[in-house]
């Protein structure tokens, strides 16, 4: 146990903020606009300062402190975030590489592990319990807004503080993220496995998002135990991936220097490379290893109608159109709004979609979108044309998403809601 805290130790973050404080009709009487302290704990991803927590540590702050292992305190930004899966990325401007933290799996995880829980407990920074794993894809509902799906409950004591923290094992790697603990009761605490956590933070680093570049790769994180690696779904036509030779079905090994084993190691590593920047890809296929060269484009350069090389496993057959597949799923046909309609969006919206058909007992129906809204969003994604639309409707990891949450205007108001995956296998 010894040997796992000292090995992750210098890769935890403890997160201080400060917010105004806004009572919302809480029973204890806080003035308006006061301002309140909170705190929470991150994980070091990446050497450069990048670092996940929950999404509820740094909502609405005004002001975030980082303190690292050594001391060292650093002002941080929030880069990202998705509410649905309570994870944020905040980043620092570090005056040293960081160390990231070991990456392990919750593919494996067995009931009864041993397992420690790392945080900021009470603002007592790198506080360290132990406990074991009580039960596994435990669903969770917090309140009516915050719900989470498939965690891990562990007597690990968790406290306030210990969100956004890692929970790890015997091997000094993290198997989960420390989000909640269950009010009243006694060393019952729950954490994100590491596996879901991952392929949402390799949305939150999305280079397209994030640096304005394109890569155009459709990856898949395959993790079962050992066998922990990042295939190649499908390439975009003409985009930099096929361009360098990437090939469906390769296995993607190293990104320039970094070790690459899932889709978050592969975003991070051409996360604020320059367009146009050379970076040795390597990959392993069939039983050969191939080193290629990727240069990355600016994203204003994808093209218009995004079609893949391939069919990405597991998605409706590509000769579809994105609106047909989005009427197969959830009963919605969408049409481009016209140059004169695109100012109705405001400046808080880059564009959307006119919901222009509904299908009558459709999930969407069932929803509450209605003909006539402008679809704005879908995840974490705007839905400006289709091929945004596509974009969300292929992705290799859609299910994972469900129930998908969705963003129309209507009039001058926003509303959301979500919208079931059950004919997404």
């Amino acid at each position: 146990m010894v040997k796992a805290i000292r090995r992750v130790q210098a890769s935890v973050a403890n997160i201080h903020s400060e917010k105004r404080a806004d009572d919302g009709g809480s029973l204890f009487s806080v003035d308006r606009g006061q301002k309140v302290n909170g705190m929470g704990t991150g994980i070091i991803i990446d050497e450069r300062g990048y670092i996940v927590t929950n999404h509820h540590v740094v909502d609405g702050v005004d002001a975030l402190r980082v303190t690292t292992n050594d001391g060292s305190s650093y002002t941080a930004q929030v880069v990202s975030f998705d509410r649905k899966h309570d994870l944020a990325i905040i980043k620092i401007n570090p005056t040293r590489q960081l160390t990231v933290m070991p990456l392990g799996t919750s593919s494996d995880l067995m009931l009864g592990e041993t397992v420690i829980a790392v945080g900021n407990a009470y603002g007592y920074e790198n506080t360290m319990t132990g406990g074991l794993i009580s039960a596994l894809s435990r669903d969770v509902e917090v309140n009516e807004k915050q719900s989470y799906r498939n965690l891990i409950q562990t007597d690990a004591s968790i406290n306030p503080g210990n969100s956004g923290g890692p929970l790890i094992n015997m091997d000094g790697e993290v198997i989960g993220i420390n989000v909640a603990i269950r009010a009243g009761a006694q060393r019952i605490g729950f954490a994100i496995p590491i596996d879901d956590a991952r392929i949402v933070i390799a949305q939150l680093l999305n280079n397209e998002k994030l640096s304005s570049t394109w890569h155009g790769t459709v990856t898949s994180d395959v993790k079962n135990g050992a066998t922990r690696k990042l295939v190649v779904d499908s390439t975009v036509n003409d985009g930099p991936a096929a361009r360098a030779g990437i090939q469906q079905g390769d296995i993607i090994t190293k990104v320039g220097e970094v070790s690459v084993t899932d889709g978050t190691d592969f975003e991070r590593a051409l996360l604020g490379r320059p367009v146009g920047d050379k970076v040795e890809v390597t990959v392993r296929r069939a039983d050969r290893t191939e080193k290629l060269t990727l240069a990355l484009v600016a994203s204003n350069q994808k093209p218009a109608n995004v079609a893949t090389t391939t069919v990405v496993r597991g998605n409706i057959d590509d000769k579809e159109t994105s609106n047909d597949k989005f009427w197969k799923l959830f009963g919605v046909r969408l049409a481009p709004l016209p140059d004169p309609e695109k100012t109705n969006v405001g400046p808080r919206y880059r564009g959307g979609m006119r919901v222009s058909q509904v299908r009558p007992n459709s999930p969407a129906a069932s929803n509450g979108i209605q003909q006539g809204d402008i679809l704005v969003g879908l995840h974490i994604w705007e839905t400006v044309n289709f091929e945004n639309v596509n974009y969300v409707v292929e992705h290799p990891q859609l299910r994972t998403f469900a129930p998908i949450k969705f963003y129309v205007l209507r009039g001058e108001e926003t509303l959301w809601g979500h919208l079931p995956l059950n004919g997404v296998r």
